[in-house]
């Protein structure tokens, strides 16, 4: 039996490819050096490799594919294969940037990009070299810091909880990426899933194949 083709979400910089039972994550190079010679159906954000993946015979771009009502022209097709995994709640997407939208009887209502944890660490080491510090993924957001760790890392996740939590209200709270695990457990009710992605993406799939 023809086995089927693996799934891969493109990212800025690692690809994300669905097993069917689990997600490997690979640098660019790793991924296409692995798997060339493997069919392949995928979606990417990353323009500087399109020329190079489109290359891969055996790999297809279904980006176009990924279709979702009230998304806007210019919106990432991450961010709507992860929208179409369900057709309610709200949707967070913590990589490189953090996306969060939501969704309500199956239309996208809008949602907003922040830089991601990495990227505001760079932001804060730019302002001052004394500002140079890790994230301390178990700081509380029960009192205010007395550390310039626990203030950054406050500073960065306090605003994102305080606007996901505005936004949830009785929604189920969705939480995906790199950063995903970490971020969740500031939540009392998410759901943590790195597949999330690749749920839209089947959808999406099964889609094309009806019509």
């Amino acid at each position: 039996m023809k086995s089927k083709p693996l799934l891969a979400d493109i990212g800025n910089t690692h690809f994300h490819i669905y097993h069917g039972t689990f997600v490997e994550h690979l640098t660019h190079k790793d991924a296409i050096e692995k798997y060339s010679t493997t069919a392949l159906l995928y979606i990417s954000v990353n323009h500087a490799l399109h020329q190079t993946i489109a290359s891969i015979a055996l790999w297809k771009n279904i980006s176009k594919d990924i279709e979702l009502n009230g998304a806007y022209e210019t919106m990432g097709v991450d961010r709507k294969a992860l929208c179409l995994s369900h057709e309610e709640g709200v949707f967070v997407d913590a990589g490189s940037a953090i996306t969060v939208d939501v969704m309500q009887g199956g239309q996208h209502r809008g949602g907003f990009i922040v830089p991601g944890v990495r990227a505001m660490l760079q932001a804060y080491a730019q302002i001052s070299p004394v500002l140079v510090t890790a994230f301390d993924a178990n700081v509380c957001l029960e009192h205010l810091p007395t550390t310039t760790k626990e203030g950054i890392s406050y500073g960065i996740i306090a605003p994102i909880k305080a606007i996901i939590t505005t936004l949830q209200e009785d929604k189920t709270l969705y939480i995906t990426g790199g950063d995903g695990e970490m971020l969740s457990h500031f939540f009392e009710a998410c759901v943590y899933d790195e597949k999330l992605v690749f749920y839209g993406m089947q959808k999406a799939i099964k889609r094309m194949q009806e019509c």
